[in-house]
């Protein structure tokens, strides 16, 4: 029972750093078809999110019957209950990856800031490199690791308030930029959020490692 119990658990491990791996890539993907205006390079983005949904149901249902068949302690079930609450929060950033997507189909005319351009490719880049690396935490058992996860977060909302002030500026200084600002405006949002989630996912990395509930963030911060 416990070799198969052991199996299993590796398996659904393995199952939920794929879709991790596979969301990050997803993250820096819809940032870069945003900042390259490619309408197909989004579409298909938003044709893959139903099969990053349809891995956190499989995820979760696994996760359920594993609990429910071999009744796991200490630290067998705080793996599962981790990879339970952290795929939710995987499959919501892949929800803000196709969001910027959508961005990218909807947006109008072709008015470009290249300075703000260049805040959303470096902060999507530092995005997409945050769930990646809390991955590796999750792999490691790195609970230091996962706890410097706050203080990126808190550089993410640094560069997207500077995304947020310059798409206000550029909104004064010429009418003809509202579209393209608003736009940036919207983008900035979900990296911000997705910053917020990777905080989320490490709070978990720390409980899977220490039994700890910790708070990496207080939700104090907000974008707009």
């Amino acid at each position: 029972m416990r070799r198969l119990f052991d199996e299993e658990l590796a398996d659904l491990d393995t199952s939920f750093k794929e879709m991790g791996l596979l969301v990050s890539e997803t993250i820096q993907r819809s940032v870069q078809a945003f900042l390259d205006h490619d309408r197909a390079g989004a579409q298909e983005i938003i044709d893959n999110d139903k099969a990053i949904n349809q891995r956190e149901i499989a995820l979760e249902k696994k996760s359920f019957e594993m609990i429910a068949l071999y009744q796991p302690v200490t630290t067998d079930l705080r793996e599962i209950v981790t990879i339970l609450k952290a795929v939710s929060v995987v499959e919501r950033i892949g929800d803000n990856a196709r969001n910027v997507a959508l961005s990218t189909i909807h947006v109008k005319g072709n008015r470009r800031v290249a300075q703000i351009e260049k805040q959303i490719g470096e902060t999507g880049t530092l995005v997409a490199k945050m769930v990646a690396d809390v991955l590796t935490y999750y792999i490691s058992d790195d609970a230091a690791g996962a706890t410097s996860m706050s203080e990126v977060a808190m550089k993410v909302a640094d560069s997207t308030k500077a995304i947020r002030d310059l798409a206000i500026g550029a909104m004064k200084a010429d009418p003809e930029n509202v579209e393209a600002a608003t736009d940036y405006l919207v983008v900035g949002g979900y990296l911000k959020r997705t910053a917020d989630y990777v905080t989320d996912i490490a709070e978990w990395v720390i409980y899977k490692r220490t039994g700890k509930i910790v708070e990496l963030n207080p939700g104090t911060s907000s974008f707009i």
